[in-house]
């Protein structure tokens, strides 16, 4: 059976080193919403690496939910969404006896060449259906509202809205895909309390396979080479990962509520059961940690940075074992000590990073999407400075990074490291290192409540800070100085009545 080669990175390595393929090279990812949960407006656009900082409950984990549920949906946030093009193609004509297959074969036969295939080289038998089930968001197997309601843990998407019940409540959510000034496809989505309407756009001009595609090695001769593209494309598909700031406490107990559900599903029928639901983010972390397994082929990249976060960070290994109930048991062995321990008995540190670790060694590629909440938890502020640099290897390794933050140590250390990337960007760094950022690689949104989000620039001097962490700084700083003057003022009176 004929095998779709993998696409190809095309590797521009400029004469001070920066490797450009793992730079800022993919299409623009902007997600726009307005009215959405604690969020009045924001308009964001994805980077290798995103952080969202400001203050607790103003929207920051609503915005990230949102990015993983629309990966999860449209499965790769970056050119066109051409699994679901191809399968669309094997699906529809396959099943289609009075297609005529001669104009299409003909199409996709420049497929085998090095020449760029736009959607609009398509015949029109194929092109229309395409665009018309965009237009409508029919081509996705995965439901958009379904998907949200998931995620979220809600009956109806109108619990997203900011302020139901007043005038102009309609909450929106859009998602553009652009490359060099050109819209690829785009989605919007509006809700109000009694309708939801979802309508989606793609551009006839976009290209279904760039010129660097290799030849496929072989022709097109029946549908079934197109099912064959579809299905070995989608496997290829980038997947997200989302770390909840729940992730603790679910790594010390997962075992638990896993057995508890099977003992409780045994007798389902014997007494009423009501099992309390779980947004899908948490559940499907849960799932991934009570079905995990190593991978069968760890990325040595992935395998690098998840040894460098337990010899750096955890001063141990996180170390997987089988048990009787066929769920894993996860362990802890510090560096030095044979004997290993239990999550549980281990510091919070090491149940906060362990998860970590095993989806670095076990589930996330290059290409894929990481979103983790908080990943300062429980952290001493030095291990916060090396959690900046983890992130940073991650994003030199190809994994695309969200994170949501309240740690300073973290924002001044990721400042660092764009200041280290302008150096090697220009040639004035004599130590090999992964541990960089360009400036245009990373994007810092400040959220503030009943404010529209907006992005802080980065300034070589001041770095990312936002402005609000300086004024707790100030406001610490003065109340300390005023406090040691009343002190300083009763020591004198003292002194006097003394003398």
């Amino acid at each position: 059976m004929p095998t779709l080669p993998p696409a190809p990175t095309k590797r521009e390595i400029n004469m001070n080193g920066v490797d450009k393929a793992k730079t800022h090279s993919t299409p623009k990812v902007e997600i726009s919403v307005g009215n959405f949960g604690p969020i009045t407006e924001a308009n964001i656009d994805l980077r290798p690496l995103t952080v969202f900082v400001g203050p607790s409950n103003t929207g920051k984990t609503y915005l990230s939910v949102l990015i993983y549920a629309l990966q999860r949906i449209f499965e790769e946030l970056s050119g066109l969404p051409l699994p679901h093009i191809l399968q669309h193609l094997a699906h529809d004509l396959g099943y289609d006896p009075s297609t005529d297959e001669t104009e299409l074969f003909e199409a996709l036969g420049k497929l085998n060449s090095s020449q760029p295939f736009k959607l609009s080289e398509l015949p029109k038998l194929v092109r229309e259906p395409i665009e018309s089930s965009f237009e409508n968001l029919e081509i996705y197997g995965n439901d958009l509202e379904t998907e949200l309601k998931r995620c979220f843990d809600l009956n109806s998407l109108s619990g997203l809205t900011r302020s139901a019940g007043r005038q102009n409540d309609e909450t929106t959510v859009s998602l553009i895909v652009s490359e060099e000034n050109q819209d690829l496809w785009s989605c919007k989505m509006e809700v109000s309390e009694s309708e939801v309407t979802i309508a989606g756009r793609i551009n006839k001009n976009s290209v279904i396979f760039p010129q660097d595609w290799p030849p496929l090695g072989f022709h097109f001769d029946s549908i079934k080479g197109i099912a064959i593209i579809s299905s070995e494309t989608h496997a290829s598909v980038r997947k997200p990962y989302y770390l909840p700031a729940a992730r603790s406490g679910i790594m010390q107990s997962h075992r638990v509520v896993a057995s508890s559900l099977v003992t409780r599903s045994a007798r389902a029928g014997l007494e009423p059961l009501e099992v309390p639901t779980l947004s899908g983010v948490v559940a499907d972390f849960m799932q991934q940690i009570i079905l995990y397994r190593e991978g069968a082929g760890p990325d040595d990249e992935m395998n690098h940075i998840a040894d460098s976060l337990e010899s750096d960070v955890l001063a141990g290994q996180i170390i997987m074992t089988p048990s009787p109930t066929g769920y894993p048991d996860f362990l802890y062995r510090p560096q030095g000590i044979e004997q290993d321990m239990r999550l549980t008995r281990s510091s919070s540190m090491v149940s906060e990073l362990a998860p970590l670790v095993l989806f670095l060694r076990g589930l996330i590629r290059p290409g894929d999407t990481l979103i983790i909440e908080e990943p300062e938890a429980h952290l001493h502020p030095a291990a916060q400075t090396q959690m900046a640099a983890t992130l940073a290897r991650l994003v030199r390794a190809g994994v695309k990074v969200l994170v949501t933050t309240h740690s300073d140590f973290m924002l001044q250390e990721i400042g660092n490291l764009m200041r280290v990337g302008m150096l090697k960007e220009k040639g004035a760094l004599k130590k090999e290192t992964n541990d960089w950022l360009l400036p245009e690689e990373v994007g810092t949104w400040h959220f503030q409540k009943d404010q529209p989000v907006k992005e802080i620039q980065f300034d070589h001097t001041v770095g990312i800070e936002p402005e609000d962490y300086e004024d707790v700084a100030e406001s610490l700083y003065n109340r300390w100085a005023g406090l040691q003057n009343r002190i300083e003022e009763m020591k004198d009176d003292n002194e006097r009545e003394c003398e």
